[in-house]
């Protein structure tokens, strides 16, 4: 069982393939991804399981799930916006032409339009992801990992999250704003 976030993550289609097995009467459980009865899934949404999509969430047209992902209750995906491997509590939105990959979102999360949550990091020669909190720098082996984001975040449009970030609960991203693990942002 994934004890880290990364972890998690790494083996989100396996977590969420035994989440659809405990899954109630009031989800409809089609091609490995379970919709509650009370979600709205817009025609044009692309779902590829497994994936579980809970009570009152939303899907919009041109959104696109990659397996993987958990979304729990009432949380919307607008139109463009992309999840892989990620896990959304209740109440997250991600306003459109967004994408987040490899990532763990709290409560109440808001992202504004096309902000990022990038899960890979391009410039590094070993490409693996590190987590810097404070001093401590955590080596997780990972290639892909996006963030941990805390309960009521806020990012704002067009921000870019570099992979291996972890935001606090509450914290505000400025639009166009930059956080990355190797700089400090509070």
């Amino acid at each position: 069982m994934a004890r880290e976030p990364w972890e998690l993550t790494l083996h989100s289609s396996d977590v969420v393939a035994r989440l659809l097995a405990d899954v109630g009467a009031e989800f409809s459980l089609v091609d490995g991804v379970a919709v509650h009865a009370t979600a709205t899934v817009e025609r044009g949404a692309v779902l590829k399981g497994p994936a579980v999509i809970g009570p009152q969430c939303f899907v919009a047209a041109g959104a696109y799930v990659r397996g993987g992902c958990w979304l729990d209750a009432r949380c919307t995906l607008g139109p463009g916006a992309e999840l892989k491997s990620t896990f959304l509590f209740a109440g997250t939105k991600l306003a459109h032409f967004n994408f987040v990959g490899d990532s763990i979102l709290g409560s109440g999360v808001n992202l504004e339009a096309g902000a990022i949550v990038a899960n890979y990091r391009n410039e590094h020669p070993d490409r693996t992801i590190d987590i810097f909190l404070g001093e401590s720098r955590l080596e997780t082996g990972v290639r892909k990992f996006g963030a941990v984001i805390g309960d009521g975040a806020r990012i704002g449009a067009n921000a870019v999250i570099a992979p291996g970030a972890v935001l606090r609960p509450g914290i505000v991203v400025p639009r166009l704003g930059l956080v990355d693990q190797h700089r400090e942002f509070v």
